[in-house]
């Protein structure tokens, strides 16, 4: 096993499952962040919160996400330079442009620019209410306002919205990647598996971009 993991197919492997799980996280917190759409002045957001805070098995998972979120991201940067490594002279005539997109190609790029915006996100929202409690007590603005309020800032919300257009696309090529890593893809299923991961990508950026864009502009948020 120590073998396997220290072995490129082991870390793209490692990579794969990452991010997958990364993926089943992208859809539940989603589905949490719809609940600000709820007609209840953000009740449903704000109790949801709650139960990611008090819960010790949501706790633990959380654990395991920012674990995998580090693990994924050491096996992109080592594979990177491995790859690098391998090829120290550039093709005298590259056609690559002919076989590959330029998001394909720069998954580094785009993979580095989601964890800057991770950092962001978690500063802006993670911190204030978990760590240094400003957010959700008594006499402060509750979870759902502070959403609210961040998605006004133009900035922020600009920001926000380029962030997920980048993970759209980092999630189209990285959905089909990681099945043809471990194997489950071929002649039979690839069409299926490029299907599922374009719609997967697209999912994800209709549901996360119409946040920037329905607060910022008024039209969601008006009960809170």
């Amino acid at each position: 096993m120590s073998n396997f993991l220290s072995s490129s197919i082991g870390k793209k492997t490692v990579m794969a499952l990452t991010g997958l799980f990364l993926c089943v996280f992208l859809v539940e917190h989603l589905y949490g962040n719809l609940l600000l759409y709820a007609n209840d002045g953000g009740a449903a957001f704000i109790e949801y919160s709650h139960t990611l805070v008090h819960s010790i098995l949501i706790r633990s998972i959380e654990v395991v996400l920012f674990i995998a979120i580090i693990v994924h991201v050491v096996q992109a940067v080592y594979l990177t330079k491995q790859n690098s490594d391998a090829r120290p002279v550039k093709y005298s005539v590259n056609k690559v442009n002919e076989t590959s997109t330029w998001f394909s190609r720069n998954m580094g790029i785009t993979g580095s620019f989601i964890l800057f915006f991770i950092v962001v996100h978690l500063y802006h929202y993670f911190v204030p209410y978990r760590i240094m409690d400003t957010v959700g007590g008594p006499g402060q603005i509750n979870v759902a306002q502070a959403v609210k309020i961040g998605l006004q800032d133009p900035v922020y919300a600009g920001f926000y919205f380029f962030s997920v257009c980048l993970l759209a696309f980092h999630l189209n090529h990285g959905f089909q990647g990681a099945f043809q890593t471990l194997g489950l893809s071929n002649k039979r299923y690839a069409p299926f598996l490029k299907m599922a991961g374009t719609g997967f990508a697209v999912l994800m950026f209709v549901g996360f971009a119409s946040f920037p864009v329905l607060f910022y502009f008024g039209l969601a948020g008006g009960t809170f």
